[in-house]
């Protein structure tokens, strides 16, 4: 038996593209369940799968695994041998620091900024509080290049489980024309040239479900 990845929509599920870019772009195999946001049996469907009633979840055989972070970790012990975290270990460990402070912060971009993939590009102003976020976003992806990524595009040189982390950020810049540097313009541009991106995004487009409070953004 492989894994198994649910997911919530792509349109939407910004913690649900995080995991799976990370499982496309590795070219790891894995079978994927879909449940859709905002209908009254969504929770009790996401509730088959994890005890949150969330997605994403991940299933190897009788071992659940839920939350995005706890997947990847989950992901990079059972494949050894990729380099899903950076394998030098200062790298490595500032990767981590990143991928946490991902995800437990920067709420107010979070917030005002929400995932839609299907969003056509426009313009949204942004408050004190998300410009403050995206300020140390941009601040920490250059760092993290400056230090460790001169071997590549990414922000520790290969991709990693911390570009994936912060995959569903780089979205909502693009989708809400965010002003960030040329750097950061070009962290953005590669990371949306991956055929993992663009599977996602793919798939985004092609959902039949619409949720109105966020396609009205």
């Amino acid at each position: 038996m492989g894994l198994t990845l649910v997911i919530a929509n792509k349109a939407y599920s910004s913690w649900s593209f995080r995991p799976w870019i990370l499982l496309r772009h590795f070219e790891i195999p894995f079978e994927e369940i879909t449940i859709p946001m905002a209908r009254d049996e969504t929770r009790a469907e996401m509730l088959r799968y994890a005890p949150t009633g969330k997605c994403p979840s991940l299933h190897d055989g009788d071992i659940a695994i839920w939350d995005s972070l706890a997947i990847i970790e989950y992901i990079a012990e059972s494949f050894p041998a990729l380099a899903i975290w950076p394998k030098d270990r200062a790298a490595r460990a500032h990767a981590r620091s990143l991928a946490a402070e991902m995800h437990a912060g920067f709420t107010g971009l979070r917030s005002h900024l929400p995932t839609v993939f299907r969003r056509a590009v426009k313009k949204r102003e942004l408050t004190p509080e998300a410009e403050a976020d995206l300020a140390r976003i941009e601040a920490a992806w250059a760092q993290a290049r400056q230090r460790f990524g001169a071997g590549g595009s990414f922000l520790f040189g290969d991709f990693s489980a911390a570009d994936a982390m912060f995959a569903p950020v780089v979205e909502r810049l693009r989708a809400y024309d965010a002003p960030v540097s040329a750097d950061t313009r070009a962290y953005m541009e590669t990371m949306m040239a991956l055929r993992a991106w663009r599977e996602w995004e793919s798939g985004a487009q092609a959902e039949p479900w619409h949720i109105e409070k966020y396609d009205s953004i």
